[in-house]
């Protein structure tokens, strides 16, 4: 696939929108950095890389979920290239399936409706500050959540979602 210039990709990602040099102060990609440690020294074969460097990722997580306000779950499964602009008060469930390049602002809330399943967010999805996407719901690819809307519908590829609850528009 060629990359072009000023596009995202949907399903490609785009690891360098995580991207942090070792003492940069940026609490939302060391808390991503702290998920994926974790996530790759769970299914290392060495046996030092399960034990103490997992021990040593689970506290560098408990400490940037402190300072960032974020309740994102170390065994969540989220496509690289995530952006955190602003990570106070995010809250994902465990397990729902998040794409690639996706934008998540500040008080957004993604899980669960009752007993009715878990959201799947597509590639290079926008999440506006406040939103919440409940229930059993597919976000398409290169969709916009606008902020404070309650999303407890699908979604399409493209579109946007405004309102509570959250209606389509183009």
């Amino acid at each position: 696939m060629i990359k072009t210039p000023g596009v995202i990709s949907s399903e490609i990602a785009d690891w360098s929108r995580e991207h942090k040099t070792t003492f940069e102060w940026l609490p939302s990609r060391s808390l991503l950095a702290s998920i994926r440690d974790y996530q790759y020294f769970s299914i290392s074969s060495n046996i030092f890389s399960r034990t103490i460097l997992r021990k040593i990722a689970i506290l560098r997580h408990r400490f940037w979920s402190v300072i960032t306000g974020a309740d994102i779950p170390l065994n969540c499964q989220i496509g690289g290239g995530l952006l955190l602009p602003h990570p106070n008060g995010v809250v994902i469930h465990s397990e729902v399936k998040i794409g690639p390049n996706c934008l998540i602002f500040q008080q957004v809330t993604i899980g669960m409706k009752g007993e009715l399943g878990l959201p799947v967010i597509g590639g290079h999805v926008d999440i506006g500050a406040g939103a919440k996407i409940l229930g059993n719901v597919n976000i398409g690819n290169h969709a916009c959540i606008g902020a404070n809307a309650v999303v407890i519908q699908d979604v399409p590829a493209g579109k946007s979602a405004v309102g509570i609850p959250a209606r389509i528009i183009d």
